[in-house]
């Protein structure tokens, strides 16, 4: 490892619970290619440097909680992680060196069927992947995110093709994702994976609308309504009954 090199941090989170199996410690890394309408990170995608740490730098600061992570481990989100992924390779392999549990969240935006070289030697050290599926469709993930969702796609056949751990996470936005006509169409390509161990569905939420006026940028969803429970049940009956995954810990 070269100590000369640094990630560009966003935020550390030393109790996450919601990012991988068992309290985590998670990175959020700066610098997105998605522009996600409804994200509630916003400050996330501007790629100018916001805190420079270096790999040691980042696993001394685990270490002062590490006891609250022995179910747990680290995880790596966004942001983009894979945006940085030299520094994740030397960051993951310096972890798993200690057996440490790690995980990457990911939208799998960066990745290019064509030179996976890099992203066959993080997955050595990688345990799980949390993958966000934004949109099944493609148009209308080009408007939701800005980009096309055929990366995405290719992304979750990689990992299925090398039989990495992965939990399926969508967001469930009324009228957008969470038609009968998406859930079905996600779910009927979900049914192609056999390496997926968990589908987590997000409800859509508001809270993200006021960071963005904070950061005075326009919000383009403020007429969106949060999902009922109704909906919510409905996305669950659809996405998860009878689905084969298995529910082993990773």
């Amino acid at each position: 490892m070269n100590p000369s090199k640094f990630l560009n941090v966003h935020s550390i989170e030393t109790m996450g619970a919601f990012d991988g199996p068992g309290i985590r410690y998670v990175l959020f890394l700066q610098g997105c290619p998605f522009k996600c309408q409804y994200c509630h990170n916003r400050d996330t995608w501007d790629y100018k440097v916001n805190k420079s740490k270096t790999v040691e730098e980042i696993f001394t600061d685990f270490n002062k909680y590490k006891s609250f992570y022995k179910h747990g481990g680290i995880t790596v989100s966004g942001g983009e992680p894979l945006l940085q992924i030299d520094m994740l390779i030397d960051l993951f392999k310096l972890f798993k060196s200690h057996g440490i549990h790690t995980c990457i969240d990911t939208s799998g935006a960066t990745f290019n069927p064509q030179d996976t070289k890099r992203l066959d030697e993080l997955m050595q050290y990688t345990d799980l992947v949390l993958l966000d599926i934004k949109h099944i469709d493609d148009d209308a993930h080009k408007v939701l995110v800005g980009a096309s969702n055929k990366n995405v796609i290719q992304f979750a056949r990689y990992l299925n093709d090398i039989n990495k751990s992965v939990y399926i996470r969508h967001v469930l936005l009324p009228n957008i994702t969470g038609t009968t006509e998406q859930l079905t169409k996600l779910r009927t390509f979900l049914d192609t994976l056999t390496n997926v161990k968990q589908i987590d569905i997000l409800p859509y939420h508001k809270k993200g609308i006021q960071k963005w006026a904070a950061l005075k940028f326009d919000y383009p969803l403020l007429d969106l309504e949060e999902p009922s429970k109704k909906l919510i049940y409905q996305a669950h009956d659809i996405l998860k009954t009878c689905y084969v995954y298995q529910k082993t810990s990773v």
